[in-house]
């Protein structure tokens, strides 16, 4: 089944290259397209644009923001002794939600997976380990400078159990804590799509790697 018009097709095109959108779901949001007023789909023309054109990295957390230091890193009332390594932004915005954890993050970009191609030097590996070894003197926004424990909240599967060990050996010579999330995570399971309840335990029983 195919819209007759052309343009449509092509919008159901562009939505179905979106992650977990089939081509019966993007044919649904094209049709809620073509329902709303003019006003509402140039809002949303303009909001995609926007997110091309204003959102960086963060430069010491490589989390996405619209100002650097993001407002995270920026903030005094955050204990930047504690990092907190996560695979993508939406994991930060996962552990954010349970209101549980007042340190900073450090954002990989993903997760060593060599069947993928992707490997350490893939990652922000390298900066992480930069802000561990205190190669970066300058002093936090709470007034600290040294890193005293690294959470590795990192997905629970096969390659997120590669990158913890990988991290947990690199970090190992800076005598700092390295501590990993609970198992309160099923295995092979997204923090993104974790409940706040279940991620609050895993960062409460955090374990010692």
């Amino acid at each position: 089944m195919h819209f007759t018009s052309e343009t449509v097709e092509s919008l159901v095109d562009q939505f179905a290259r979106l992650p977990g959108i089939g081509r019966k779901t993007a044919r649904r949001l094209a049709a809620f397209v073509l329902k709303l007023p003019k006003s509402e789909v140039e809002q949303m023309a303009a909001a995609l644009i926007a997110v091309k054109e204003k959102v960086i990295f963060c430069t010491e957390c490589f989390n996405v923001t619209d100002f650097d230091p993001c407002p995270i890193c920026a903030s005094p009332k955050r204990n930047h002794q504690i990092i907190c390594v996560v695979e993508e932004p939406n994991d930060v915005m996962a552990i954010e939600r349970t209101n549980g954890f007042s340190g900073v993050y450090h954002v990989l970009g993903g997760a060593i997976s060599p069947l993928d191609g992707i490997g350490p030097e893939d990652l922000k590996i390298r900066e992480l380990i930069g802000r561990v070894g205190g190669q970066n003197k300058s002093p936090k926004p709470d007034g600290t400078q040294e890193v005293t424990e690294i959470i590795l909240a990192v997905n629970p599967s096969v390659e997120g159990d590669t990158t913890a060990y990988y991290i947990s050996q690199l970090v190992a010579p800076f005598n700092v804590l390295v501590t990993r999330l609970a198992q309160g995570i099923a295995i092979g399971s997204d923090l993104e799509f974790t409940d706040e309840a279940t991620l609050t335990r895993a960062l409460e029983g955090r374990v010692h790697v």
